[in-house]
């Protein structure tokens, strides 16, 4: 499990045999969520708040071009 980076808490990361589309997956104190890249969206979330994923979706949006690198490198 790459992780790409950590941040208030928040472990953004996706799975070596992850798949396409582009997507990640944060996780928090046994919660956890996946979002779809481009456009940015909620595929699953358990245990996280309404308030954490608005925060969540906000450090994917500032750190998008870091998450679809690192993912291009990794599957590419």
């Amino acid at each position: 499990m790459p992780t790409i980076f950590n941040q208030n808490g928040f472990r953004f990361f996706f799975y070596s045999n992850d798949h396409l589309p582009r997507h990640v997956h944060v996780e928090k104190s046994g919660k956890t969520a996946k979002f779809i890249l481009n456009p940015i969206e909620l595929v699953v979330s358990k245990k996280f708040s309404a308030a954490e994923l608005r925060d969540i979706r906000i450090l994917i949006q500032e750190h998008l071009k870091l998450i679809e690198q690192r993912w291009d490198e990794y599957f590419n």
